[in-house]
């Protein structure tokens, strides 16, 4: 990932993600992590059936990396795990909702100015002239 894309201003958003993972080979649906203290949303991805066994197997938040093809068990690298709470399903049964403990000083790959984690991945919005400011 580019820096520009996860630490800039410029709204460029992929909207081809969703062909990308449909064309792919991977069955999945998407997966949202929320806090469950807080209710925030921290993190999107995708779950098939195997991170979905691992995730209540293990009792974190697992995903499968589309970008990575493998399964994808959040924390297993920087430390920050987020402890699965519950699961639930959609009425549709085609997405999923960890609600989740996060077990470490953030759930986001990046870090802010000071150099933390940031506690989720949406931490920018955008703005009224379409550009992105941090929150």
């Amino acid at each position: 990932m580019s820096k520009e894309l996860e630490e800039g201003t410029e709204l460029t958003l992929d909207f081809k993600k969703l062909r990308k993972v449909a064309s792919g080979d991977a069955d999945v649906v998407p997966a949202v992590a929320q806090d469950v203290e807080s209710g925030e949303v921290i993190i999107v991805g995708y779950v098939n059936e195997l991170a979905l066994k691992t995730a209540q197997k293990e009792g974190l938040a697992t995903f499968w990396s589309t970008s990575r093809n493998e399964l994808w068990i959040k924390g297993k690298t920087s430390g920050d795990y987020l402890e699965l709470v519950d699961t639930r399903v959609n009425c549709e049964q085609n997405s999923i909702l960890y609600r989740v403990r996060l077990k470490g000083a953030g759930s986001c790959h990046t870090r802010d100015a000071e150099g933390k984690h940031r506690h989720g991945c949406y931490y920018r919005r955008i703005n009224s002239e379409g550009n992105l400011e941090f929150v």
